[in-house]
Parts: structure tokens; sequence; C-alpha cells
């Protein structure tokens, strides 16, 4: 292994190890650590032909003192059954999720980034339905694999605003959907919308609610927050939102900072009374937004700096999660 930490990018590449899990006759297997990034399955599985597909994403970091800790991860194991239950999935316990999660960590601790390079171990766990069928129903075995992977800080040279778009005439789910769980095909349906986002010289697509176009839902790849101009921090409220954990500890951290969190339904029309727009996501933590384009109306903020209240959140939130700030709500689990 010869790893230079300070060019990683946030892209695939193998480590030593992932592991697996099978489901079959009414149970899962203990798992089993696997050095190859090959699977086989029928040409007629589930998952190929009616989309049983689920993932989840987060992070372990190479703290200050040394030591190797997650964010987290109860957060994505309860997130994961949440998803894999509406898909009809057979539930993964929570505990065996940590534990499992731990494992994996373990067995490739050598790929996590040093504290100081601004890195952190991204986990990728993914669960697809295996059964060979051709009727459409759930499938009867499934494989939950975890993999990990060494990625650098998603801004290498400062974090940017980047410029979004809203475009009437894509939805990113329907409004009793699947929009609230992290099912695969909500991110294959978002590639169509995010490249006339990328054609219009926009870096990703702002969606509106599928039913009126009236509200703000979330980003293609992450959720929505803006800090108003009085320094309210303020996120849509809605069921087709996907549950972002990321969101959810800023809110929480916004709150230990006095500052006034307001998760509500939130108008188009608003987006000219914001003073910050950001998108955030376990990836970037956040992403600063510096132009809104909808049709003629173009809404901005900040072009040329992350606004300094999200400033004061992304570094609250990495200070923890790099164990330089104190870990109040014990969100950090050691390995």
């Amino acid at each position: 292994m010869n790893i230079e930490w300070d060019k990683l990018k946030f892209e695939f590449q193998p480590t030593r190890s992932n592991i697996r899990f099978s489901y079959k006759n009414g149970s899962w297997d203990e798992g089993k650590l696997y050095n190859n990034y090959e699977i086989t399955m029928s040409v007629a599985a589930n998952c190929m032909h009616y989309g049983q597909a689920a993932f989840e994403g987060l992070k372990a970091f190479c703290c200050k003192d040394g030591k190797v800790r997650m964010f987290r991860p109860e957060e994505n194991a309860r997130r994961l059954n949440s998803t894999i239950n509406y898909l009809m999935m057979p539930e993964f316990p929570e505990e065996k999720f940590i534990a499992a999660v731990k494992t994996i960590v373990k067995d490739n601790i050598d790929y996590v980034p040093p504290y100081g390079t601004g890195g952190s171990l991204y986990i990728r766990p993914v669960i697809v339905g295996t059964t060979p069928q051709i009727g459409i129903s759930a499938a009867t075995e499934y494989e939950l694999i975890i993999l990990v992977v060494p990625v650098g800080p998603y801004y290498k040279s400062g974090i940017k605003p980047v410029k979004a778009m809203i475009h009437d005439g894509v939805d990113r789910a329907a409004p009793q959907g699947t929009g609230h769980i992290k099912v695969a095909g909500n991110y294959a349906a978002s590639l169509y919308p995010n490249s006339l986002a990328k054609k219009a010289g926009c870096s990703v697509m702002l969606f509106l609610d599928s039913k009126t176009h009236q509200f703000i839902e979330e980003f293609g790849t992450s959720n929505f927050f803006a800090i108003t101009r009085d320094g309210k921090y303020v996120t849509p409220d809605s069921p087709s939102i996907l549950p972002s954990i990321t969101n959810k500890s800023l809110m929480q951290i916004a709150e230990d900072l006095g500052i006034t969190v307001e998760r509500r339904q939130v108008a188009k029309t608003e987006l000219g009374d914001f003073a910050e727009v950001g998108a955030c996501g376990t990836a970037v933590v956040i992403t600063p937004v510096g132009q809104i384009i909808h049709h003629d109306k173009v809404y901005t903020y900040d072009e040329q700096n992350i606004g300094p209240v999200s400033k004061k959140l992304y570094d609250h939130m990495t200070g923890i999660q790099y164990g330089e700030i104190p870990d109040k709500h014990n969100w950090m689990v050691e390995i």
C-alpha cells in the first residue's frame, strides 16, 4: 500500500477487504471478510430487474488523539432499516450493523487517512435482493456488503460556493413515494435532472415539492438548509425528503450554539430573503450555494466564500469528527 494522502479524491479504490452477509432461509449469517471486489449472482436477480437495492454512507476519522472513531453509526443502522422495511427486505439488527462496521474498519485501519490530512474512511453499506425471479415480488435472499474507501477532503483548495438550478419539468420523488428512504433508484432518477443542471452551468439541481412546485424539498445529492437574515437555521420539513444525518447533526449543533432552528415548509418565494444557502450531506458536510437559477430569476448569495454561520457550523461539526471539539452528545464511536 502506497497512498498519497494529499492526493486522495472522493472516488472508489479497492482496500484490503469488504465484509458480506447473506440472508437465506429467514436469517442473516455471521458475515465474512473478502479481499476481492467481484460478486456473482443470477442474471434474473431481483435487484437487477425490480430494483430491490438500498445503501448507506458514513465515515470513520483518525482523531487528534490518534484514535479512530465513526460518526453516528447507529443513525445509519436505523435509516437503513427504515429503507429496507419499505422495500420489503429483512431487517439487519442495529447491533450487528455497528459490529460489522467496526470489523471492516479495523481490518482496513491502515487505510484511514492520518489526522491532519483532512481525509476520512468512507463506509458504504449496500443491500441487494439476489433471488432469481421473473415475477414481481420481494426477494427471499439478500446480500449486505460493506466496503470502505479512503477519501480526501472534498474541497482541496478551500470551500467554494456552487451554482444550483430549479427546473419545473423534473421531480425528485412522488408525493407519497420513496423520497424519504435511501433506495438506489432515487439516485438513478436524479441523473437526468442533474445532467440538465450541468448543461446550464450549475453543479446540482434543487427540487421543489412534486405536488405543487411551490416549496423547496432538497438538492439532488443532499438536504437543503438556509440561514435567514436574522440568523435562524431553516430547513424543509416534508415526507418526501431523505432524513439526513448530517442535517440532523447540524440542527443540534446550531441549537448548541444558540441559533434558532426552524424545520418547516420553505416556500420557493423565500429564496430571495435568505442570507446563506447550503447543501449538507456525508461527503461534504456543507456545500455553500452562491447562486440559484430558476427561469429568469437568479437568487444570489456570497459567490466567493462560505457564509459566516455556515462556516461556524462546518467548523464545529468537523471539529467534533476529528476530536478537536468535545463530543458532548457522544456521537463518535471508537473503533
